[in-house]
């Protein structure tokens, strides 16, 4: 099954995606305009080398619960636009939307 959604912060609008697996926690991924925050099935390191604005959090089942987790690992990209570690998912699209 895969569930889009859209949610809001501060006024700004981004996309949500879950994607449910076989005898697996889903893929989760919260999207914006500059940037997206991943859950961790996928690498920081590859975003790293494409050069793209990526965070990751861990734990997460839902767009919810990305938006409320801590950001574990940022690119160079988001750091950039002001991602840092220890941040929420939530702070971390702000910036990224």
């Amino acid at each position: 099954m895969i569930r889009i959604s859209k949610f809001e912060v501060d006024g700004k609008a981004g996309l949500g995606l879950q994607v449910g697996l076989p005898d697996s926690p889903p893929l989760v991924l919260l999207i914006g305009n500059k940037g997206f925050v991943m859950c961790g099935y996928l690498n920081v390191d590859t975003a790293e080398k494409l050069g793209v604005a990526a965070a990751v959090v861990t734990g997460v089942s839902t767009v919810e619960d990305a938006l409320n987790a801590e950001v574990k690992a940022a690119t160079e990209e988001a750091k950039k636009n002001g991602v840092e570690v220890g941040m929420s998912g939530r702070e971390a699209i702000r910036r990224l939307l």
